[in-house]
């Protein structure tokens, strides 16, 4: 079912079709603010030609790229997108899977199984519907980069966030498998894993849709210290300076952290003794205060 507002038809209507670029051909999804708008930026800037996407499509003032609707849920809207970029540039050379939304704290049974399931079809099936729509044209000009926005809770785990660590957990072995399948068509995948990131995405977190008083308490001091550690978080530019790293890279590894706080949680999830890293990350979120044990 196609959702309100989504458009399968995205072609300008008025204007003569433009010259196709000399420049690489990027998509990034999800570019309408935060990490991806950050990262369309910085293509542009070091001489991608852009087609930044969102549900909205549209630009609220001068871009450096082009801005375009897209629904990564929406089967015919992904199939649009990718066709009018063929059809205006006749190649895309690189794919940064973005777009996708947080969860507000909660615990995992306070989530309907429709809810978990619609986190899951924008977070990692709006992956899957992206790449599969690009890999016959990249497959067929000899070529190109899949670069998917990951994240720490990809390789450790989240309290309180399970599901949401589900879907990076799952772009983590998607990411690698695809690379091995793809390395001998001339296609790389990579997955990039930022730590906390000032964005808006936190403003715009979906909330549990069964709560349970049970876990109110936790939910407001988990609440909390996210507003905290937002505030204090890396700017988006740190994330999109890794992303052209990957896509520039002459020899692309699958996975690259992005910031100083995921560098040193990849070195600990490595090295560090479990039971350390267990103690840790529930002495972070305060998970055994007041307990009786």
């Amino acid at each position: 079912m196609q959702r309100p507002g989504t458009t399968t038809d995205i072609r300008p209507t008025d204007k003569a079709l433009p010259m196709k670029s000399t420049n690489p051909i990027a998509i990034v999804t999800g570019a309408s603010s935060g990490i991806g708008e950050a990262t369309a930026g910085r293509l542009a800037d070091a001489g991608y030609t852009v087609y930044g996407t969102s549900r909205r499509g549209t630009q609220a003032g001068p871009l450096p790229f082009t801005m375009l609707p897209l629904d990564v849920t929406h089967d015919g809207s992904v199939e649009a997108l990718v066709g009018e970029v063929m059809r205006l540039e006749g190649r895309i050379d690189l794919l940064v899977n973005n777009a996708g939304f947080g969860v507000a704290p909660a615990g995992a049974e306070e989530s309907s199984i429709e809810q978990a399931q619609a986190i899951f079809d924008t977070n990692f099936m709006g992956i899957v519907r992206m790449t599969r729509a690009v890999i016959p044209h990249m497959r067929q000009q000899g070529g190109g980069r899949i670069i998917n926005m990951g994240s720490v809770l990809g390789f450790l785990p989240m309290p309180y966030g399970a599901l949401y660590a589900a879907t990076k957990h799952a772009v983590e072995g998607y990411s690698e498998s695809l690379d091995h399948e793809l390395r001998t068509q001339g296609i790389r995948v990579s997955v990039i894993e930022p730590a906390y990131t000032k964005t808006r995405l936190d403003a715009n977190f979906m909330e549990a849709d069964a709560k349970l008083e049970k876990y109110h308490q936790i939910r407001t001091a988990l609440s909390a210290t996210m507003d905290h550690v937002m505030r204090i978080a890396d700017p988006p530019e740190v994330v999109a300076e890794v992303v052209l790293k990957a896509a520039r890279a002459a020899r692309p590894k699958v996975r690259y952290t992005a910031g100083k706080l995921a560098g040193r949680l990849h070195l600990l999830r490595r090295f560090a003794p479990a039971a350390l890293l267990d103690s840790g990350i529930r002495k972070d979120l305060r998970l055994d205060a007041g307990s009786a044990r």
